[in-house]
């Protein structure tokens, strides 16, 4: 584990309806982004980047059966991927994972011709976005 900087992300705790709906679709896109397993017990999991940890929990204490990324809380949470080669591979194989592309029609510039990423919401709609470090610009 590296040294954490003053402001660093400590971790993100997610709760889930579905465990393991949510161990094939996160759990995969975390351990494809360099993720490592961390801790893991009946009802979660979390995984380790760095001095940073993701949680995903079944909780008992949910008060709605889907997460909906339009109230107020979480929107999303978007990733650093290495180029536009890795956000697309990443995307394909997100399809078999539970994952959807958001706005295919402006896909990899939905955010604007100078940020290539892949917009993507899972089956319980939590969305993910994966950033190209370098991002080609649209011509």
């Amino acid at each position: 584990m590296s040294q954490p900087s003053h402001g660093t992300l400590h971790h993100v705790e997610l709760w889930v309806p579905d465990l393991h709906r949510a161990l094939a679709s996160l759990g995969w896109l975390l351990e494809a982004l360099g993720y490592a397993l961390f801790q893991s017990w009946d009802g979660g999991r979390s995984w380790r980047l760095g001095p940073t940890y993701l949680v995903i929990e079944q909780s008992s204490a949910l008060t709605a059966e889907q997460h909906d990324r339009c109230r107020p809380g979480l929107n999303h949470l978007a990733f650093h991927v290495e180029d536009a080669t890795t956000v697309e591979k990443l995307t394909a194989g997100a399809a078999q994972h539970g994952w959807h592309l958001m706005f295919p029609e402006r896909h990899p510039y939905a955010g604007g011709g100078q940020h290539y990423a892949a917009y993507l919401e899972n089956d319980d709609g939590f969305e993910v976005e994966l950033v190209a470090i370098n991002s080609p610009e649209r011509n």
